[in-house]
């Protein structure tokens, strides 16, 4: 019996570049296999999802949701009534819809539309990125039809629910392109060349490491790309007029895969994407895992990669002290370099999106 192809479906989540690029990579993937595929995106009003989903050529409605603070805070008086305002509206737009499936890729939207989808008979799917389950993606995964991971091992969130398939990867990062040409793009030479990037909205400790630092590393001959995150680029004006000779800048870097082949180290947080992307590139890294993310998952996503030799590990309350010293170190190393570029390779899972939609495809 030929599989039915996927025709209508929901995407829901968002708030980073770590849930919006595979969510856009899935939904490629769909419209590759069946052009005339509609897919509707949901996303939370305010959030980088509403800019770069209609970027990618698709539609998307957001909803009023926020996340819950952590620290007390005013703000969370106001959000149970945003949950059910959004779970409501969540409703309306699946009623008007109609989807076949509704698909949460984690993120503040992801919530009320799968809740709500799964108690109206859709069937829903999450795609959990990180070694770690957060508790939202636990609660959801109770109704959930399966539930996609990157990392072995999540059956103990999941149970027999899970299909480990990796994280899906845009195409324009993975599309090869010459590391002369790149190098010209970004004004730089050949020389050794280290890549900040501080997820999609930047990463405080590490603009004020490469502020303190960026001349100590062009004096030793490397040049530097730094991403620095739209937030700080607002907050400090200065940043777009430091670049010069071996030092580009910018808020964000569209041209990832240009970024990446210039990149003999790369220093990066430890989302769940950039690590997916470093695995698919082979790419030798240093680590920071940001400590301000729910349930710590960053620090045991870059924990599985350490342990493995496949990527050095900086604890960010160690970056002052020991991060220039570890990228001096690694980058004049090349049996190093060349060890972590391999051992990465193993975490790579290339086919993710493809495996994906087959699966969501098979349980129609």
């Amino acid at each position: 019996m030929p599989l039915q192809k996927l025709s209508r479906v929901i995407i829901s989540g968002g708030g980073t570049g770590g849930h919006i690029f595979p969510a856009i990579a899935i939904a490629n993937e769909i419209k590759l296999q069946n052009p005339e595929a509609d897919i509707l995106f949901v996303g939370a009003i305010g959030k980088m999802e509403m800019e770069k989903v209609p970027k990618a050529g698709y539609d998307i409605k957001g909803l009023n949701i926020a996340g819950l603070q952590r620290k007390l805070s005013v703000k969370n008086l106001s959000l149970p009534f945003k949950v059910i305002g959004s779970v409501l509206n969540a409703r309306k737009i699946i009623k008007d819809f109609k989807p076949q499936v509704a698909i949460g890729v984690g993120g503040y939207a992801s919530a009320p539309l799968l809740y709500a989808a799964s108690n109206m008979g859709i069937k829903t799917f999450l795609q959990e990125q990180n070694a770690f389950a957060g508790l939202t993606n636990k609660l959801l995964g109770k109704k959930a039809t399966m539930v996609f991971t990157a990392y072995p091992e999540m059956e103990k969130y999941f149970g027999n629910k899970v299909k480990v398939c990796g994280n899906p990867v845009r195409q324009s990062v993975l599309d090869a392109v010459d590391k002369q040409v790149a190098l010209q793009k970004f004004g730089l030479e050949n020389k050794k060349t280290i890549l900040f990037v501080g997820g999609s909205l930047g990463a405080r400790v590490l603009n004020i490491f490469l502020n303190d630092n960026y001349q100590e590393l062009l004096s030793s001959g490397y040049q530097i790309i730094w991403q620095a995150g739209s937030s700080y680029f607002q907050a400090y004006p200065e940043l777009g007029e430091l670049n010069k000779p071996g030092l580009f800048t910018s808020a964000f870097i569209e041209n990832m895969n240009e970024a990446y082949a210039c990149a003999d180290v790369v220093v990066s947080r430890a989302g769940a994407l950039a690590i997916s992307e470093l695995a698919q590139l082979g790419k030798a890294s240093i680590l920071v895992p940001s400590p301000y993310v729910a349930d710590d998952h960053q620090n045991k996503n870059a924990e599985v990669l350490a342990n493995k030799n496949a990527a050095v590990l900086v604890k960010e309350a160690d970056v002052r002290e020991n991060l220039l010293t570890t990228i001096k170190e690694l980058i004049t190393n090349e049996g190093q370099l060349q060890k972590l570029e391999q051992e990465v390779l193993a975490f790579a899972m290339p086919n993710a999106a493809s495996e994906i939609v087959k699966h969501i495809e098979q349980a129609l």
